[in-house]
C-alpha cells in the first residue's frame, strides 16, 4: 500500500492498536461538511488525512473489524463462496444470489460517469497557479482543514455536475511525493499546442516533449510536467465539452484489464492500438466518445507485469446509481473491495471503494448523493 511520509523533521507517530482505533477513532473516522468528507486514519510512518468521497489509501488501512458497520450485504454467494455481511439496515439493498448474468445486466444499465481524479501535491497554491495560468483550468473550490492538517482544491474546465475534475490534496509539511512508474499522464485538449508550450516555458514550466505529430497520426501533441512532476499530454483539438480528456495508467495484462473494465466498470473499449516499434500497446476505455468525454488510457509495456504506484496518485471516482449492486458486480468480475458499500456517517453519502486486478483504486459514489453534496 502506498504511504504518505511525514516530514523528515517530525518523528513518525506510533501505530495504533485495533482496540485504540475502536475506542478513540471510529466515531471520527469520517467527518462531514457541506461538500467534503474524507477519511483520516493514523498509520505508522504515514499521514493519511482525507476527506470528501475520495477515501484515500483505504485498502488495508483499517482493520476489517472496524468496517463491518458499513457492509452492504447480508449473505452473498459469489462463484460458490459465501461472503457474510453484518448490517441489518442494508439487508434490503443487496441480492441474496449474484450471478454473472444479472451482474452484467446491472452494469450495462447503470448510469456511470467519471467524476474526478485525486492526487497529492507539495505546494497547493503553486500548482493551482500553474494549472490556471498555463492550462486554462478554473479553480472550482478550495478549502483548508487545519484540524486534519491538509488542504484541497478542485479544478477543471466546467462544473462538477457535468465535467471531470481534478482534486488536489496538500498534506501539511509534505512537499514531495513519489509518483512511481505506474502513473502515466493526464491529457488536456487545447486549441494551439505550440502556444501553450510557449506559455509553459515563459512561466518556468518544464517541457519534456516538444510539439510534434502523434505516432501514426496527424494530431499535434506535446508533453509537459507540472511543479510536482505529474506529466500532461497536450493534444491539439477543436472545441470540446471536456478538455480534461485523458488519464493514462499502466497495467500488467492489457486484455485482462480491458475485460475487467468492460464487465465490472461498464466502460466501452473505444479503440486499441499496438506500437511494436516502441514495444507497447494502448487501449482507450470510457463512457462515451473521446471527443466529448474523459477516457481512461490503459498502457501495456511489453514484458512489464508490475509497476511501482508510489504515493502521489490516489484514485478515480465514478458515479453509480447503486453502490450495493455495483459492489456485487465488482466481486463477480474479480475486483477487490477496499471499502464495503454503505452511507458515510454524518453525511449519508453512499460510496464503495475497490481495486482492479493491477491494484489501481476506484471509488464509486451514489449519483443522487453526489449532486446533493455539491449543493
Amino acid at each position: 500500500m502506498a504511504r504518505i511520509l511525514p516530514p523528515a523533521s517530525s518523528p513518525p507517530p506510533p501505530p495504533l492498536s485495533t482496540s485504540q482505533l475502536s475506542s478513540s477513532l471510529l466515531p471520527s473516522l469520517l467527518l462531514s461538511s457541506p461538500s467534503c468528507s474524507r477519511l483520516r486514519v493514523p498509520l505508522s510512518r504515514a499521514y493519511i488525512p482525507s476527506r470528501r468521497i475520495a477515501l484515500l489509501h483505504l485498502g488495508g488501512a483499517i482493520p476489517q473489524s472496524l468496517l463491518s458497520g458499513v457492509k452492504a450485504s447480508t449473505l452473498l454467494r459469489l462463484e460458490g463462496n459465501s461472503i457474510e455481511g453484518s448490517t441489518a439496515a442494508n439487508m434490503a439493498q443487496a441480492s441474496t444470489y449474484v450471478t454473472e448474468n444479472n451482474a452484467i445486466d446491472w452494469v450495462k444499465n447503470d448510469n456511470r460517469r467519471m467524476l474526478h481524479v485525486v492526487y497529492h501535491v507539495g505546494n497547493l497554491d503553486k500548482t493551482i497557479k500553474f494549472y490556471t495560468e498555463c492550462l486554462g483550468m478554473k479553480l472550482l473550490r478550495k478549502r483548508d482543514i487545519p484540524e486534519e492538517r491538509y488542504s484541497n482544491a478542485f479544478l477543471g474546465y466546467g462544473p462538477e455536475e457535468s465535467n471531470f475534475a481534478i482534486e488536489l490534496t496538500y498534506n501539511y509539511g509534505v512537499d514531495k511525493y513519489d509518483i512511481g512508474t505506474g502513473f502515466g499522464h493526464f491529457g488536456v485538449a487545447v486549441k494551439d499546442v505550440m502556444k501553450v508550450v510557449d506559455l509553459v516555458k515563459a512561466k518556468g514550466g518544464k517541457v519534456t516533449g516538444e510539439p510534434s505529430p502523434i505516432k501514426g497520426g496527424n494530431t499535434t501533441i506535446a508533453f509537459i510536467e507540472d511543479p510536482d512532476g505529474y506529466k500532461f499530454k497536450l493534444l491539439e483539438r477543436g472545441p470540446t465539452p471536456e478538455p480534461l480528456c485523458q488519464l493514462m495508467l499502466r497495467v500488467g495484462d492489457l486484455d485482462r484489464s480491458i475485460t475487467y473494465h468492460k464487465k465490472a466498470y461498464g466502460m466501452e473499449l473505444l479503440r486499441k492500438r499496438d506500437y511494436p516499434e516502441y514495444k507497447y500497446t494502448t487501449a482507450m476505455m470510457g463512457y462515451g466518445p473521446e471527443d466529448k468525454n474523459v477516457v481512461l488510457e490503459l498502457t501495456y509495456n511489453y514484458g512489464v507485469k508490475e509497476y511501482d504506484k508510489g504515493n502521489g496518485y490516489a484514485q478515480i471516482a465514478i458515479g453509480t446509481d447503486d453502490v450495493y449492486k455495483t459492489a456485487e458486480a465488482i466481486k463477480v468480475f474479480g475486483g477487490k473491495i477496499a471499502l464495503q458499500p454503505g452511507p458515510l456517517p454524518g453525511i449519508n453519502t453512499k460510496v464503495m471503494a475497490c481495486l482492479d486486478p493491477d491494484g489501481w483504486k476506484s471509488v464509486f459514489v451514489d449519483n443522487v448523493d453526489f449532486l446533493k453534496e455539491l449543493e
